[in-house]
């Protein structure tokens, strides 16, 4: 089975419940988006929020996958640049799989459909993606094309000594 992914879905209470939840299992079983475990709906709700924001004021896109019962299952965000000397590049954030789909080929599908939606928008050549070192993300990104482009050492406090380093990838489009 195979996710269905659409580009800017209507935004209605179903797609939000089931980011929500999805961001909230997401972030409880691991997951490096932005957010350390445990956490509750009510504390990511105000980062839904702002990237609901982004995606009304046209900065950003948004990339859902269901599964085969049209359940919430995978994630991303592509924000554009507002710099005018960067509005060929986009950046892509809270890239999420559910843990349920862990294993299944579930990430890929999502990082090619993310490479899909940004080559069909005009003037990008590039996705910028940042990641928490320490988790083998580099790797994983690495093998859907990405290439490591910059690195700051400690720049991700998860826990009083606990720092990890912020990776920044890059997938050129052409």
């Amino acid at each position: 089975m195979a996710l269905t992914f659409t580009l800017d879905p209507a935004i209605d209470t179903l797609l939000r419940d089931g980011i929500l939840d999805l961001w909230t299992d997401v972030t409880n079983a691991g997951g490096a988006v932005g957010f350390v475990a445990p956490v509750t709906r009510d504390e990511i709700r105000p980062e839904l929020v702002r990237q609901f924001v982004n995606l009304a004021a046209g900065a950003a896109r948004l990339l859902v996958g269901h599964d085969e019962e049209g359940r919430v299952a995978a994630t991303a965000f592509l924000s554009f640049n507002a710099h005018r000397l960067r509005t060929h590049w986009l950046s892509v954030y809270t890239v999420m799989v559910h843990p349920e789909h862990q294993g299944k080929g579930y990430g890929r599908d999502l990082m090619a459909a993310v490479a899909d939606a940004a080559r069909g928008l005009d003037g990008i050549e590039a996705i910028r993606l940042g990641c928490r070192g320490g988790l083998g993300l580099e790797r994983f990104y690495g093998s859907c094309g990405y290439k490591e482009v910059g690195r700051v050492p400690g720049a991700i406090r998860v826990a009083p000594g606990d720092d990890r380093d912020d990776v920044t990838m890059l997938l050129p489009l052409h």
